[in-house]
């Protein structure tokens, strides 16, 4: 087997052939898409139409599968549901639909599962049904937003701690919780900056889930936090991916943001399932509230 990786932009992403994920790979045919991943941060893989199984066989070599919260249709299980259809009857869902509702906030800047005390690792995202216009993804790197500071303006961030808030981000989109949501999704505290194990380079953990610097004031935690959002999403650290049917992506929840785009829900049918890796060495001590500042 010889694959073949290839990137896109000079910031963010890789597209990689010769490699069929539905089938078992050994760890000497995983290994050069698990270095891909930390070299590239998103990684497209055409036409690896899979169903349920094999996406999570594939998904667990990077490590354990977090469970979907309650809010999302397939709760409880290990798959993320984005889409406009039914799960039960697979009819489209009206627009005005709460879950419709919901999936706004997906819509916005974002890494997932940001806003709980196990971090992710990285998150896959299957497309089963596309929408023949509409409804692309776009991925942002906050690699490339650390790395372009300089040495003093990184030295600044690195010992801040993030505050993640699901409730937060949603309520920007209009969608409120129920109590028992509420109490499900409480706030999460990360470092600002992320240091990838093996590379050694850094990122910033911002996105909308971002509430708050812990310590901070409001007005400068939003400050900050809006600053390093904008210069992660420049042009030049942005990849946009149109989707095919069958298309497996990959992206690193540490280093890279993104956002859904709009498509014609009404009209097009769309099914994507997500399985997301949870990152339990990155968990840090949530009760810490030692960083004091502006």
């Amino acid at each position: 087997m010889t694959i073949e990786i290839v990137a896109l932009t000079p910031a963010i992403a890789a597209c990689v052939d010769g490699v069929d994920l539905r089938k078992s790979l050994t760890a000497q045919e995983f290994a050069p898409v698990r270095r891909a991943l930390d070299e590239h941060l998103v990684l497209i893989f055409p036409n690896q139409t899979m169903d349920d199984a094999q996406q999570t066989r594939f998904s667990e070599l990077f490590g354990p599968l977090e469970k979907a919260i309650s809010a999302n249709p397939a709760g409880g299980s290990a798959f993320a549901r984005q889409s406009n259809l039914d799960a039960e009857s697979g009819a489209i869902i009206a627009l005005d639909d709460r879950r419709m509702h919901y999936q706004k906030g997906n819509m916005q800047w974002h890494a997932d599962s940001t806003f709980k005390p196990l971090p992710s690792l990285c998150s896959l995202l299957s497309a089963r049904e596309v929408p023949p216009t509409g409804g692309a993804t776009e991925f942002a790197s906050t690699r490339a937003a650390y790395e372009s500071l300089s040495d003093a303006r990184r030295a600044e961030l690195d010992s801040l701690v993030v505050e993640h808030d699901l409730i937060y981000s949603r309520r920007r989109v209009g969608f409120e919780f129920t109590p028992e949501q509420v109490a499900e999704t409480p706030p999460s505290r990360h470092a600002l900056v992320q240091k990838n194990p093996v590379t050694g380079r850094g990122s910033v953990l911002v996105g909308a889930h971002a509430a708050r610097i812990v310590g901070w004031s409001e007005q400068a935690s939003r400050t900050l936090l809006d600053e390093l959002l904008e210069l992660a999403t420049t042009p030049t650290h942005r990849y946009t991916h149109h989707w095919g049917s069958g298309d497996l992506v990959i992206w690193d929840n540490r280093a890279a943001l993104h956002r859904a785009t709009p498509f014609d829900a009404s009209k097009y049918r769309r099914l994507m399932q997500r399985t997301t890796v949870s990152n339990p060495g990155a968990a840090i001590d949530q009760s810490s509230t030692a960083i004091t500042g502006a």
